[in-house]
C-alpha cells in the first residue's frame, strides 16, 4: 500500500512495481484510491504482487507493506486505518531523526520500520515539478530494500520503460540510491 499525496507519484509506483514483478514472471494488479484529484490531497494506492493468479479485486483490509511518501500522513491518522501483517514492514520518506511509534501503527504485530529521505534524493537529482519532489522512484528503491519482492534491476528496467531513456536514467538513479541510503530504524 502506497500512501502520498497527489502529485508525488503514488500511483505511478504501484503500476511500476507490478510491471517489475511481471518481468519476474509474477502476477501483479496495481490500482489508485482516492477523491477529487488535487496537488497535495491525501492518494492512497495499492499493490498486489504474487506467484500465483490474482483473483481477488479490490482495496485490501490488512498490508504486508506501506509505504509513507510524506512522513505528515502519519499524523493524519491513516495508518490506523489499515493493519500492517505480523512480520510486515514499514517504508518513510522522512529525515535522519524520524521516529514512528507503534501508537501511529495498526499493526497486528512486530513490524519493521525503515526510513529514507527521498525528498532530498529527489531535490539533489532535480526530479521537482511545479515544486513538488517526485519521490515516488526513490521509495521504489527502498520498498525492495525492505521487501525484496522483486529485484532492483526489475524496478529500474520498469522505471526506464515507463519513463523512457532521458526522464528513466535519473529516476533509476533516485531508486538505486534510496536501495542504498534505506534506514532500518527497528520493530514497533
Amino acid at each position: 500500500m502506497f500512501y502520498g499525496r497527489g502529485g508525488q507519484g503514488a500511483v505511478t509506483a504501484s503500476h511500476i512495481l507490478v510491471q517489475a514483478a511481471i518481468y519476474e514472471n509474477k502476477y501483479g494488479q496495481g490500482f489508485p484510491f482516492f477523491g477529487a484529484e488535487r496537488r497535495g490531497a491525501p492518494v492512497t494506492a495499492y499493490a498486489r504482487i504474487s506467484d500465483k493468479p490474482i483473483l481477488r479485486r479490490g482495496v485490501f483490509s490488512r498490508a504486508d507493506l506501506v509505504v509513507v511518501f510524506d512522513h505528515r500522513l502519519i499524523q493524519l491518522g491513516l495508518l490506523k486505518k489499515i493493519p500492517v501483517k505480523k512480520n510486515g514492514a514499514l517504508v518513510v520518506n522522512a529525515s535522519s531523526s524520524a521516529s514512528i511509534g507503534r501508537d501511529l501503527i495498526n499493526a497486528e504485530g512486530r513490524v519493521r520500520v525503515y526510513a529514507v529521505d527521498a525528498t532530498k534524493i529527489a531535490e539533489d537529482l532535480r526530479l521537482v515539478v511545479a515544486g513538488w519532489p517526485l519521490v515516488n522512484t526513490a521509495m521504489l528503491g527502498a520498498l525492495v530494500k525492505a521487501l525484496p519482492v522483486v529485484s532492483l534491476e526489475s524496478i529500474e528496467r520498469a522505471i526506464l520503460e515507463y519513463f523512457g531513456p532521458k526522464a528513466g536514467k535519473v529516476n533509476s538513479e533516485a531508486a538505486t540510491r534510496a536501495y542504498k541510503e534505506l534506514r532500518y530504524l527497528g520493530e514497533v
